[in-house]
């Protein structure tokens, strides 16, 4: 296996309070794997037997109720922890991570966790900070699950993925992975039909600019005012 170069993690926040040799005694108990495109990093269900650093790619996080319905719970983004079940106190991972692009990990045997914690305490803060982070998504998520309109809903997810991954183009602020409109569904509980009439709508007032599984926020400003519901009389209402 070949060893993972400090230069690319040592700015990242789980490695940023270690000293240089400490940084290369992390790296030497991890495992740089390759995921292409489309394939899972773990699943839901099985024993969580590793935690992960993304180096680079983008990952889409699926979740699978007992009745069978699939919902993307969140993306992840290079540089974040994730698959910290040991974290929560989890002995199986709780939803599925798949490779949204092609994309590269460090990973580390769940046994060590423990240990690495105890030795190197920012990898305890950032595994907090992560879940912490993820947490206050989720119960955001449930707020506007329970409170908004669909409209809305699109127009939060579509803001939060911006700025999570966004990057400047010409015509505005480009979603930096694949992303489509069924993605969008069930980011947002709502139907891909619902999802299609509503980008169709907001291409049409210039607000978003679409493609194949490609998203460009062309209006963030009135995408903002939209999820604020200040927007919502000026644009045409798909329905439910």
């Amino acid at each position: 296996m070949a060893s993972v170069d400090r230069s690319l993690v040592a700015n990242l926040p789980m490695f940023a309070g270690l000293a240089p040799a400490e940084q290369d005694e992390l790296l030497q108990e991890a495992r740089s794997i390759r995921y292409p495109k489309g394939t899972a990093v773990f699943d839901q269900g099985a024993e969580a037997d590793r935690f992960y650093l993304l180096l680079h790619g983008h990952l889409r996080v699926e979740k699978t109720t007992p009745q069978g319905q699939q919902s993307v719970v969140r993306y992840v983004s290079a540089g974040e922890l994730f698959g910290v079940a040991q974290a929560m106190n989890l002995t199986h991972y709780p939803a599925t991570a798949v490779a949204a692009v092609d994309s590269i990990a460090l990973a580390w045997p769940s046994s060590s966790w423990n240990r690495l914690i105890a030795k190197y305490p920012s990898l305890a803060t950032s595994a907090l900070q992560t879940v912490g982070s993820r947490l206050q998504d989720t119960q955001a998520r449930v707020m506007e699950m329970s409170n908004e309109q669909v409209e809305q809903r699109v127009a939060h997810a579509l803001l939060r993925l911006a700025k999570q991954a966004g990057r400047k183009v010409d015509a505005g602020v480009e979603i930096d992975f694949p992303i489509s409109r069924q993605d969008v569904a069930e980011m947002t509980g709502t139907t891909l039909h619902t999802v299609s009439r509503i980008l169709s709508a907001w291409e049409q007032q210039g607000l978003v600019e679409g493609g194949r599984q490609r998203i460009v926020l062309r209006d963030a400003h009135r995408l903002h005012g939209l999820a604020e519901g200040e927007e919502a009389a000026r644009i045409r209402k798909p329905g439910p």
